[in-house]
């Protein structure tokens, strides 16, 4: 008896499927073969083309409301059409307009799931939503939270990603979200800032050897161009997302929130990471608690992470030799190349600081040898060539040509990561201005020539011709 009820619900289930399916191709192929919305969709495609969305409009509108899956320029103009009729609307045909493209997002996904994803349908609507005063912050939080969490791959509007985060901030600043839940989404933002980063490091990585060379096609031209912009653009909200986190993430902040929670997860491995991760970015590191975590961290699961921060401890209890065990061990345990690269910029970073620069610039190379797109290698080779100045040459012309050395390496980050691209510029106009002047180049008889450095530096630059 079960059997046969069992078997006739999958009749009926099977009728259905197969009714829905007859439905959806028979739809299909009205949509595809109504002569009016074909000519239709040319007339509007023609017109959007050229910028006259007014006259796109009528047969646009024709065959998003009778043919919605007839084609995909449907709604990537349809977007263009309707923001240019929003824009010059007022009152309810504005308000019509703009519910009718809201409506026209969730279609979009609906008819052409591959072109258009959850995350950037989602974004869509709240930007369009806040930019007309449509939505509050709690909705902003809640439709980008969902989004974020549901299709996380393809959130990667940096305008939305900077909006999910400041958000947050504004509704904890109101009592209304707690500080935990502040730094659980600055670390899954600045995590997805830093996955896309990666991504574009790897196509600007591929290109710029050929850039060099001048052999760039059309199209990888393009490639590269666009992978800058975006780079820039994360770099932007990255720091904006820094800024508006400010004090929340202090010492004062972080520490007694820290203490409170460690006896409950001081065997949560992937908390103790994240807080001492966080506690060493915001140079709280002096504390005994950093101390409690990194060991218990270690204990629980060795790691680069832990290891590093090992190397941390030994290095302010002034262990030097202990520390660069750590610090290799740490650079070893990591197998991810480009994670790799950060983890010895981290060291080339301190070694720097402490003036120890032919140590920095042994793990500034070996972190260009993991991921040559890491500009910031790059600006580290350009700080401690041109605080050497004085220690190359035997005239001041050969001490002063060091800073052109120092702006090759600031070029050559501008020119590998997008990330640094304003800053490595400015360095690089900064130490050609401290270089041999053009009356000096003149007197000194070194035009054109070739500067050999004897120093710890080593290689050498070429003079410019005047």
């Amino acid at each position: 008896m079960i059997n046969k009820v069992n078997i006739e619900e999958m009749k009926s289930r099977i009728t259905l499927i197969t009714a829905f399916f007859v439905a959806f191709v028979f739809s299909m192929k009205v949509q595809a073969q109504n002569p009016e919305c074909n000519t239709n969709l040319s007339l509007f495609a023609a017109d959007a083309k050229a910028g006259n969305y007014d006259g796109a409009y009528e047969p646009w509108k024709m065959v998003y409301e009778t043919c919605p899956a007839l084609h995909y320029a449907t709604y990537a103009y349809g977007e263009r059409i309707l923001k240019h009729k929003i824009k010059n609307a007022t009152g309810a045909e504005k308000t019509n307009l703009l519910n009718m493209l809201l409506g026209m997002y969730d279609a979009s996904l609906q008819h052409f799931p591959a072109k258009f994803s959850k995350s950037s349908v989602a974004i869509d609507k709240v930007l369009l939503k806040q930019e007309n005063n449509m939505i509050t912050d709690d909705e902003i939080y809640e439709e980008l939270n969902k989004a974020f969490t549901e299709d996380k791959e393809n959130f990667k509007n940096p305008k939305a990603l900077y909006m999910y985060f400041s958000t947050l901030v504004d509704l904890h600043k109101a009592g209304k979200k707690e500080l935990q839940e502040v730094f659980d989404a600055y670390d899954n933002v600045t995590g997805k800032i830093e996955e896309e980063n990666k991504a574009l490091t790897e196509v600007i990585g591929k290109l710029v050897e050929k850039e060099d060379t001048g052999t760039l096609t059309s199209k990888e031209k393009k490639t590269l161009e666009s992978a800058r912009t975006n780079g820039e653009s994360f770099e932007k909200i990255s720091s904006s997302i820094d800024s508006k986190l400010g004090q929340l993430a202090d010492c004062e902040n972080l520490i007694p929130l820290y203490q409170k929670d460690f006896e409950n997860k001081k065997t949560d491995a992937d908390w103790l990471r994240k807080a001492a991760g966080r506690m060493d970015s915001k140079d709280c590191t002096d504390d005994p608690l950093f101390i409690k975590m990194v060991e218990a961290l270690h204990t629980l699961e060795p790691s680069a992470e832990s290891a590093y921060y090992l190397g941390l401890l030994k290095d302010k209890a002034r262990k030097g030799n202990e520390a660069i065990k750590y610090y290799n061990e740490a650079v070893g345990l990591q197998s991810d190349k480009y994670k790799k690269a950060k983890l010895l910029l981290k060291i080339a970073s301190k070694y720097a600081k402490r003036g120890s620069k032919s140590t920095a610039r042994k793990y500034a190379n070996e972190a260009l040898a993991n991921n040559p797109s890491e500009g910031n290698a790059y600006l580290i080779l350009a700080n401690i060539y041109g605080n050497s100045a004085n220690e190359c040459g035997s005239t001041t012309f050969e001490k002063k040509a060091v800073y052109w050395r120092a702006a090759d390496m600031a070029r050559k980050a501008a020119q590998v990561d997008p990330s640094v691209r304003s800053k490595a510029l400015d360095a690089a106009r900064r130490y050609e201005g401290l270089a041999p002047s053009r009356t000096e180049i003149f007197t000194s008889g070194f035009e054109g020539k070739t500067i050999t450095f004897k120093c710890w530096i080593g290689g050498s630059v070429r003079v410019p011709k005047l």
